[in-house]
């Protein structure tokens, strides 16, 4: 495969993102969880080579492609010996998470979340009937940690019956140890909660870590656990509304699975192609773009805490998404910082109290773009604060 060129900038205006599409012209996104990278040759040749049949009637899947796709990336990546008997087709992690609240609990349970976190875990929870438990991660010296203490309190709770985890975790860029995972597991089973692993983050681990996928911990981890995986993230074909969700527990799965039938929750062939030629023949463009993004959060790190000292900011261990410190500013209310960033900086970034109130005072930067791109936001950035009395 051709190595890419993750130096080229797209215009992405006008083509129905929107991420490019929300703000004005005059404003740079970098708030949407995709990236502004062209995705791999492949999968356009794929795609391509679909369109031109000019037959688009219902997708069957006879051929079992999408799970041994899925299961392949397991091993190849993270040596998860994951079988292809064990994935699960969902629309997107998304629609996962809110059918695992679903399938997993019943109205008027609990559900634990671990916040500041990815807004949708809080969304799919409350819309459904169900309550939050809330797990804060503790924040020290600019890194997060769990706080084992207070998850055994609320696992012990009678009614709380799921946990949402999310590692690598949005957006505080954790991607958790061996030693954190099991823990947290151990007193899910102890407590005979189910655990739901979103990792669609997965391919983005740095600094010599590796992700490890729930299940993988132990025979024990995974009998009580799925995980929710998508190549969106990593190969920027988040329109394609493909994701799996695998578990070795035959019960877990085929709750998940029934849930997904009910709904009518079917399968798309392009989103299918797209899925199965990224897990099957972009492993190449996965290492290049993994490589490239952790080279834009080294130097935004870098650029931040050298040139805008009034903001503070770690390199994640995971995610392509940068949690800034914006306390310094002084600015009292989050929507002042709001504005800030909007009006000031011309610059769109994710609002840190959308994550929880864990977030005020923060906002949350997507670096998976062209490195000139991410030296105009930073450039936008320092101005505006520069500006500042």
């Amino acid at each position: 495969m051709k190595q890419h060129n993750f130096d080229e900038i797209i215009e992405r205006r006008g083509h129905d993102g929107e991420k490019w599409n929300t703000y004005p012209t005059d404003v740079l996104p970098m708030w949407v969880a995709d990236s502004d990278f062209r995705c791999p040759q492949p999968i356009l040749d794929a795609l391509a080579a679909r369109v031109s049949h000019g037959i688009f009637g219902y997708t069957s899947n006879a051929f079992g492609a999408f799970e041994h796709a899925a299961a392949r990336w397991m091993r190849a990546r993270f040596g998860w010996d994951a079988d292809s008997s064990w994935v699960e087709f969902a629309p997107c992690v998304g629609a996962a998470l809110a059918q695992a609240v679903l399938s997993f609990t019943d109205p008027g349970d609990c559900v634990l979340i671990q916040p500041p976190i990815y807004p949708p875990f809080r969304s799919v929870t409350t819309r459904n009937g169900r309550y939050l438990l809330e797990n804060p991660l503790v924040r020290r010296d600019g890194n997060y940690t769990v706080d084992f203490d207070d998850l055994e309190h609320k696992l012990a709770h009678p009614r709380c019956k799921l946990f949402l985890l999310c590692n690598p975790h949005n957006p505080s860029g954790r991607a958790f140890a061996e030693t954190e995972l099991l823990a947290m597991g151990e007193l899910c089973r102890e407590h005979n909660v189910t655990i739901f692993s979103d990792e669609i983050h997965c391919d983005y681990v740095f600094g010599g870590r590796r992700h490890i996928p729930f299940p993988s911990l132990s025979e024990e981890m995974a009998d009580i656990s799925l995980v929710a995986i998508n190549p969106s993230k990593t190969f920027n074909i988040a329109d394609f509304r493909t994701a799996a969700v695998i578990s070795a527990n035959k019960t877990l799965r085929t709750r998940f699975a029934a849930g997904v039938a009910n709904a009518k929750l079917g399968r798309c062939s392009s989103g299918i192609i797209a899925f199965v030629t990224a897990y099957t023949e972009c492993d190449q463009y996965a290492d290049g773009v993994a490589n490239y993004v952790e080279k834009n959060l080294e130097y935004a790190v870098a650029r931040i805490n050298a040139r805008i000292p009034r903001l503070s900011a770690h390199k994640p261990e995971g995610t392509y998404l940068l949690w800034i410190d914006c306390r310094g500013l002084g600015l009292n209310r989050q929507s002042a910082l709001e504005r800030f960033f909007l009006e000031e900086a011309k610059t769109a970034l994710n609002s840190g109290t959308d994550f929880g109130v864990e977030g005020a005072g923060f906002m949350r930067m997507n670096l998976a773009c062209p490195l000139a791109t991410l030296q105009d936001g930073l450039a936008r950035i320092e101005r505006a604060v520069n500006g500042l009395n």
